[in-house]
């Protein structure tokens, strides 16, 4: 195959696309599901057939569906899962964490054409040609060369430990802010609140803070951390005015699910707005889903109109948002492939934070 077909491939057939799009949805989370079973029974044949069945489908699929890049992607991974269902490779958590992140590649590629964006930060000719390489493999070089093809594809060496969710230590605030510590404590126990409406929510809360204060220091912004923090808090609040239905939906949201959650910021600025002394975490709030392309909501800001505090909520904000749609698939979090897809979808975050952000990363995997 042609690799610049996979570099930048020709979309022949819209519909088909649109078709491979809607199945690989449905399959992802099969194949993550499966995924997890084995880790836990490497020897179970019920699982390795499901799952070598699963991908054998996302290739006949994107075969069908015309779609090269889908092909190229799958039949590597099939490869290697024949090999494993013959004894002749082990199942391990770096052959896990190479599937996945295969996989999840793919979507962000067939979701980014559709979308007509960009597949530059993808890696996806490295993604490929290291594919091919690996499954001709010799056994006892797998474990290797799935490292070394996981740090080229998404620039961290696997596997990353989980973030910790202990609350940091927070800022103190000055004299003349004296009503800030008070609010802060009751915008914290809405967060709680928030959280406790779903059990894949826990710790979410100090996650994030955690992550956003430590890349406001790295990026050495000088965004107020009490500002931040009380955004932090409350950002999400609005989907508590929306109907449960749609925010605590597992799998894809319909068209007009998308459209109500696009006024969850508002609702949430709101509330800081009414609140004297939060006007600058009240704009992050309300701005913390837009993007630097202009293609964000509520308002479409381009990159220059959009506060510093809303670009680091986005990024982390998301980051915490790809781990929850991981625990929802396979119920297992990754720090790995949450990171790795924050970075391939740069172009929708602030690039002059990115860098700071994945500092954070590394030295929190280093401590």
């Amino acid at each position: 195959m042609d690799i610049r077909s996979i570099i930048a491939p020709a979309i022949q057939d819209r519909e088909a696309l649109e078709e491979f799009a809607d199945v690989l949805t449905d399959r992802a989370p099969e194949i993550e599901h499966e995924i997890a079973l084995l880790r836990k029974s490497p020897l179970n044949r019920d699982t390795i057939s499901s799952l070598f069945r699963a991908v054998h489908n996302i290739k006949g699929d994107a075969a069908l569906c015309k779609f090269e890049l889908g092909v190229a992607i799958a039949h590597p991974i099939e490869t290697m899962m024949s090999r494993f269902r013959e004894g002749e490779v082990p199942f391990s958590d770096l052959l896990a964490e190479m599937i996945l992140l295969a996989i999840d590649r793919l979507e962000l590629a067939t979701d980014a054409l559709l979308a007509n964006k960009s597949l530059e930060n993808l890696q996806l000719a490295i993604l490929v040609q290291g594919l091919d390489a690996l499954a001709q493999e010799s056994t006892e070089q797998i474990d290797a060369a799935c490292a070394d093809l996981i740090e080229a594809v998404s620039g961290f060496r696997p596997i990353l430990p989980d973030i910790s969710s202990r609350a940091p230590r927070s800022s103190n605030p000055s004299p003349e802010q004296k009503n800030a510590s008070a609010d802060l404590q009751f915008f914290r126990s809405l967060a709680l609140q928030f959280e406790s409406r779903s059990p894949l929510f826990k710790g979410r809360t100090m996650r994030i803070l955690r992550l956003a204060l430590e890349t406001n220091k790295a990026a050495k912004t000088q965004i107020d951390p009490i500002q931040l923090e009380a955004a932090i808090y409350v950002h999400d609040l609005g989907m508590m005015f929306l109907p449960e239905s749609i925010w605590l939906k597992v799998g894809k949201m319909s068209p007009e699910d998308k459209v109500t959650l696009r006024n969850h910021p508002a609702f949430a600025a709101g509330l800081l707005q009414r609140i004297s002394g939060w006007e600058a975490a009240a704009e992050m709030v309300a701005q913390h889903h837009e993007m630097p392309d202009g293609g964000g909501y509520p308002s479409g800001l381009h990159h220059a109109d959009i506060c510093t505090g809303a670009k680091i909520l986005a990024i982390v904000d998301a980051f915490e948002a790809v781990m929850l749609k991981h625990i929802h698939r396979g119920k297992n979090r990754s720090v790995l492939r949450a990171i790795a897809e924050i970075n391939a979808c740069d172009n929708q975050f602030s690039p002059d934070l990115i860098g700071p952000f994945n500092a954070v990363i590394r030295k929190t995997v280093e401590n």
